[in-house]
């Protein structure tokens, strides 16, 4: 494995960017393809505050007092609050702006789509947590028929600022390289992407740790907490089905929370002059839905072992309306040694399916 801050890697980089000349999309897939098996450490810290746990909590819907109060946390044996399964994103948005703006150059944000995503728990995240972010690009492939588009993996590992892996997390992602903006949508991005003057620099807190890019991915295993008895399950027991609603306020908030100013899921503006059916939820939005519901059912959030979800339809949500998300779910699988069981969610709008596959793993006791 090599590192994404070598010189090599900076050599590449000044190639890809052919003296601020565009590059055509075989050039932009070539340059992404030599980055495969590459890494970099995110260069500062995300320490986990109090506030931006509770902030989180609210914006996916989750009332679970373990992300709410320290009593109520101690009460599930937690020593703090504990953030909800997919607070991650909060992180993660931070990693892949950095990873698309100074490594895999070529693609605009809002032209990039997440098709998967797999969260692998080692521990919860938690109030004083000092994340930090390993990135690769794990795998990449570019298709040109019948059209043009770029699927590629991204990995991070994060850890804690006692060098214990908290989580590993796969994104699945579908690019398009190297696109023509029409003008009117150029012109409407223009008008909605947030302008800030000056950004502070927050400076540079994280040294890559020494072969820590070649090690085994990290297998530790979160306990159960206070999830419910193992003994209780049955397989093909059924969680009681739950409603979502989804407004534009949600929208926005979710934004704000999770950092995202991607303008497809608040501006009609650009949604228009896109030629899109309407602004969508974030991925990761319906995905912390669908963690929360099943969070009810097994009792403590911290015995997440493993989340996969597969996109397969966005939730559009109009301006005059609530958008309604409904999950259903069922006991999969149980594992009498290991205590552990899968759980299958489906979630839809209407009769439209919006995961293809969502899985959990769970620990019980």
């Amino acid at each position: 494995m090599s590192d994404a801050s070598g010189t090599d890697l900076q050599e590449r980089i000044a190639e890809s960017r052919n003296g601020g000349a565009k590059l055509t999309p075989e050039e932009i897939a070539a340059h992404t393809q030599s980055l495969v098996g590459f890494h970099y450490t995110v260069d500062d810290y995300y320490e986990i505050g109090r506030e931006e746990v509770r902030k989180h909590a609210m914006a996916v819907q989750d009332a679970h007092p373990t992300h709410w109060s320290e009593k109520g946390a101690r009460e599930f044996g937690h020593e703090t609050l504990i953030a909800a399964p997919t607070y991650v994103s909060v992180l993660g948005i931070i990693a892949q702006r950095k990873l698309f703006e100074d490594v895999i150059t070529g693609y605009d944000m809002w032209q990039i789509m997440q098709t998967d995503q797999r969260l692998v728990y080692h521990q919860p995240m938690k109030v004083g947590d000092r994340l930090i972010c390993d990135v690769s690009l794990e795998s990449f492939r570019h298709v040109s028929s019948p059209e043009m588009i770029d699927l590629m993996v991204t990995k991070n590992v994060i850890w804690n600022q006692h060098d214990e892996p908290v989580m590993t997390t796969w994104t699945s992602l579908a690019a398009r390289p190297g696109m023509d903006v029409d003008p009117e949508l150029e012109a409407s991005l223009d008008h909605v992407m947030m302008k800030i003057d000056a950004i502070g620099e927050p400076g540079h807190t994280v040294e890559p740790k020494a072969g820590r890019y070649d090690l085994p991915d990290p297998t530790q295993s979160p306990g159960a907490y206070a999830a419910v008895n193992f003994d209780t399950l049955s397989v093909g027991q059924e969680l009681t089905p739950k409603r979502y609603f989804l407004t534009r306020g949600n929208l926005s908030n979710y934004a704000g929370v999770a950092g995202d100013p991607n303008p497809i899921h608040f501006s009609d503006h650009v949604i228009n002059a896109a030629g899109m059916d309407d602004v969508v939820a974030h991925g990761m939005q319906t995905m912390g839905l669908g963690a929360s519901f099943v969070s009810e059912f097994i009792g403590d959030p911290a015995a997440f072992c493993e989340y996969n979800v597969r996109f397969t339809s966005p939730v559009y949500v109009p301006a005059d309306d609530s958008a309604a998300v409904d999950f259903t779910g069922k006991v999969k699988s149980l594992d009498p040694e290991t205590r552990r069981g899968t759980i299958a969610i489906t979630a839809k709008q209407g009769d439209r399916r919006i995961f293809g596959r969502a899985t959990v793993v769970v620990q019980f006791n």
